[in-house]
């Protein structure tokens, strides 16, 4: 798989990309990744990206002319790209998107950077999304965030091929992974669940599912409404919402 960036400044992304588990799945061949800088399709000695913004306002705007023939140049050689945008209209990035993401040959994230980026560019867009509700200086972060996600999923870049399968999100319940521990058993007055010390898979299974409903009641009882639960489970989130909310 193929990812690329668009950026004003394409130097960021190689330090996060050629470190730990990204790094290691660069190096492998899982993904590959090529980061472009936007001044190289401007025409005028200051190689300038932005302008003011018709009407009046704060700020400058991105400029649609280089990001268009941008485009154009890198989707004309190999196969098109499906093109990311990020932006606070778009669409909430999660999980499944993640999922349909890593099915692409090639994605390109083009990071806008200033005020905002001119409308007309957004109809090159087949995706456009937003990380949160919050304002980041640029697009950057928001395609580490992408491409992180994505590259999980791929094939070889997880050593345990579970890891990807068995977390929040990502799993087929629809929730929130369950708590885990490791040695010591005991730390400062806090025990590792018995259960998970007496080698019974089943009733490993069992108590994994429990606290995975549990979790997911306290910390993000809105996934419950469409997470995989029998008659049973949905009682007992109910349950704990309606404790949570007696709190």
């Amino acid at each position: 798989m193929l990812f690329e960036a668009l950026s004003v400044i394409p130097e960021v992304f190689s330090p996060y990309l050629e470190t730990s588990i990204m790094g290691r799945a660069l190096r492998s061949g899982v993904f590959e990744f090529r980061a472009y800088d936007l001044r190289d399709w401007t025409h005028d000695r200051h190689r300038t990206v932005d302008d003011a913004p018709f009407g009046g306002g704060p700020g400058m705007l991105m400029k649609p002319a280089p990001i268009f023939e941008a485009l154009d140049d890198i989707g004309s050689k190999g196969p098109r790209p499906h093109v990311v945008f990020f932006s606070p209209c778009g669409t909430r990035f999660d999980q499944r998107a993640a999922e349909r993401l890593a099915d692409k040959e090639r994605v390109l994230c083009v990071c806008g950077r200033y005020e905002g980026i001119d409308e007309r560019v957004y109809t090159l867009a087949d995706d456009v999304f937003s990380i949160g509700d919050y304002v980041l200086t640029g697009g950057e972060l928001a395609a580490l965030v992408v491409i992180d996600s994505v590259v999980r999923l791929l094939p070889g870049a997880l050593g345990d091929e579970a890891s990807s399968v068995d977390e929040s999100f990502s799993q087929d319940s629809g929730l929130l992974e369950y708590a885990q521990y490791t040695r010591p058993s005991s730390y400062r007055g806090m025990d590792v669940p018995e259960v998970l010390l007496s080698g019974d898979h089943g009733r490993v299974a069992q108590w994994r599912r429990e606290n995975a409903i549990e979790r997911t009641a306290r910390w993000r009882p809105d996934l419950l409404e469409s997470a995989r639960l029998d008659p049973n489970e949905r009682a007992r989130a109910r349950e704990l919402m309606l404790e949570g909310e007696g709190d």
